[in-house]
């Protein structure tokens, strides 16, 4: 039986679900590399026999409930590995770790496959992927373009079709400019929910580490199985109840996107691919606001003028003081800028990153996903030769100051230009709002009409909400806290996803009580009310009630279907005097007939 031409986590499983064997996958996966011969993509090989000896184990001892069996998969070579250098593209500050990091192991743990480790912008400096001593990968993509960088060979690796996954770092956009410029989508994570332990520092609290997968569903699986603190890790955190990567869908969104003039695109179809995939976002029940988002453009130029850049020099200051020669000249000279700045600057630096993660949370506040362009244009190997500081600086431009603002992201293909080079969406969200990002960047790559990396499989439609876990009771909202209203923050927060679009039973009356309805059940005269099922955190159902003010409470409500989950109820004194709007049959039928006088 021959292994799945696309490795994506379905193809996988029904491979092995039909009789396949992982050592068939290996093979095919060690064959991919023969044959996209890239000398300066893998800086270290899992022997082929090591490989073959891990699949035949893993055939031997079945999936056992493993989220990845027989997945292959890479990691990028600043992450430790046991028995594998890590080099960081620097051949002079090799060493073998004798553990995994806490990630490696976890994924490991779950079945992966390692095939080895990859090329990369040497100390995760730089977006664009040619600062490597050992060369740089070639774009599967395009191959007269970058490769993009830092996460070079990782997210090359990921289009070429050798790896179902891999790992990357990203503290300024080395997650999702790579996955741009390869058509495939990268997920970078809240700070803290991967542990970086183990990783050799850029920038140690900005620092995260990275999915690139070809499916939103794939990247979102890899990071399920990352999450968690590890002890040992001083940045790890936990995620709050009911924390999921997995896609959260909705029917409507509240999407922002930057003011027309804050927008730079390298050419007018790089232009055109964004505000497509803005209409594409509109059409899929987002309302798109236009936002100023000058505060955090100018948060993001600290990354590299500021106290950040001390930290990246603090990181590596023996070897920049033993051996200076040893580190690339571009990124030589952005270690030394790191010296002489001064402590009274970086409180400055500080100051203002926390002024931009307040602003941050108001955006957030009420919008659920800001859309930026991943980058303004995919430049070629050429432009970069030409202008390797300024081009890379450009790649940034709305990737930098994510980390800094505390944010999640997820880059995915937005489409290609007349001439071949790809474009893409980036969806930032607030901290642990990684399901959220998921449910409309699914549903955003399945509609953006492209093919997975340099694969030529097809796009999959977006994936179905999960069914109710174990530790999620489902509430019928009927108010402002559906999708897109203005109290469905207050339901994100809490930790809830949207499950289905639903009505009552015909036994209740409906009042306008202001700023949100108030539902009553009643003995006769009732009648069915449109709403909408979220699932929720068991825990966060007492949280939530709490924030809920009188006379609204929670109580069974009876569905159409004859289910009966919670949802909101109001007593019967609190509609005494409140205009009846039953007749409307919900509120948001009520809201348009009340904008349309």
């Amino acid at each position: 039986m021959s292994a799945p031409g696309a490795f994506t986590l379905p193809a996988l499983a029904g491979f092995y679900a039909a009789g396949g064997s992982p050592v068939a996958v290996a093979d095919a996966a060690l064959a991919r590399i023969a044959a996209w011969d890239d000398p300066a993509l893998f800086l270290a090989r899992v022997p082929p026999n090591a490989v073959r000896a891990r699949a035949a184990a893993l055939a031997a001892e079945g999936p056992r409930g493993r989220a990845l069996f027989g997945v292959p998969f890479v990691v990028k070579d600043n992450i430790d590995v046991a028995g594998l250098p890590t080099t960081a593209a620097c051949p002079d500050y090799a060493h073998t770790p004798a553990e995994d990091a806490p990630v490696v192991a976890r994924l490991l743990a779950a079945g992966a496959i390692l095939l080895g480790k990859v090329n990369l912008d040497q100390f995760a400096t730089g977006l664009n992927g040619t600062r490597s001593p050992h060369g740089t990968p070639r774009n599967p993509v395009v191959p007269d373009c970058i490769p993009g960088g830092s996460s070079s060979g990782s997210a090359t690796a990921v289009a070429a079709g050798i790896a179902a996954f891999s790992l990357g770092t990203d503290t300024a956009g080395s997650g999702r400019v790579p996955a741009m410029v390869n058509n495939i989508v990268g997920l970078k994570p809240s700070l803290g929910l991967v542990p970086t332990q183990g990783v050799v520092p850029a920038c140690r609290s900005l620092d995260v580490v990275s999915v690139f997968a070809l499916t939103v569903a794939d990247a979102a699986a890899v990071l399920e199985v990352m999450a968690g603190p590890a002890p040992a890790d001083r940045y790890s955190r936990a995620a709050p109840a009911g924390w999921r990567a997995a896609a959260a869908p909705q029917p409507a969104w509240r999407l922002a996107a930057p003011l027309a003039e804050q927008l730079v695109f390298d050419s007018p179809d790089d232009a055109a691919l964004y505000d497509a995939a803005l209409a594409r976002a509109a059409a899929l029940g987002g309302t798109v606001a236009r936002v100023d988002i000058a505060p955090f453009l100018a948060i993001a130029r600290r990354l590299y003028e500021g106290a950040w850049v001390a930290e990246r020099t603090a990181a590596l200051r023996d070897l920049l003081a033993a051996k200076p020669a040893a580190i690339h000249p571009v990124t030589r000279g952005i270690l030394e800028a790191g010296l002489p700045r001064l402590t009274i600057d970086a409180w400055d630096d500080f100051h203002a990153a926390a002024e931009a993660r307040r602003l941050a949370r108001a955006l957030f506040a009420g919008t659920d996903i800001l859309l930026l362009p991943t980058a303004p244009g995919t430049p070629t190997l050429a432009d970069l030769a030409a202008e390797p500081v300024a081009a890379n600086s450009r790649l940034g431009t709305y990737t930098n100051f994510v980390n800094i603002c505390d944010l999640a992201a997820l880059a995915v293909p937005a489409g290609f230009r007349a001439d071949g080079r790809p474009a893409g969406i980036t969806l930032v969200g607030p901290a642990f709002a990684e399901a959220r990002l998921a449910g409309l960047g699914a549903a955003l790559h399945a509609v953006a009409g492209v093919t997975l990396g340099a694969t030529g499989a097809a796009t999959p439609p977006p994936p179905a909400p999960p069914a109710l876990a174990p530790d999620e009771i489902p509430l019928l909202a009927i108010g402002a806290h559906m999708a897109g209203l203005p109290l469905n923050p207050q339901v994100l927060r809490h930790g809830g996803r949207f499950v289905t679009a639903a009505r009552t039973a015909p036994l209740y009356r409906f009042f306008d009580l202001g700023n949100r309805p108030g539902l009553v059940r009643v003995a006769e005269g009732g009648v069915a009310i449109a709403g909408e099922v979220w699932a929720f955190p068991a825990a966060s159902i007492g949280p939530f009630l709490a924030e809920i003010p009188p006379p609204l409470g929670f109580g069974r409500v009876t569905l159409e279907d004859g289910s009966t989950p919670l949802g909101f109820l109001c007593e019967a004194a609190g509609v005494i005097g409140a205009p009846d709007i039953s007749a409307t049959g919900g509120w948001r039928a009520h809201i348009k007939a009340k904008e349309q006088g």
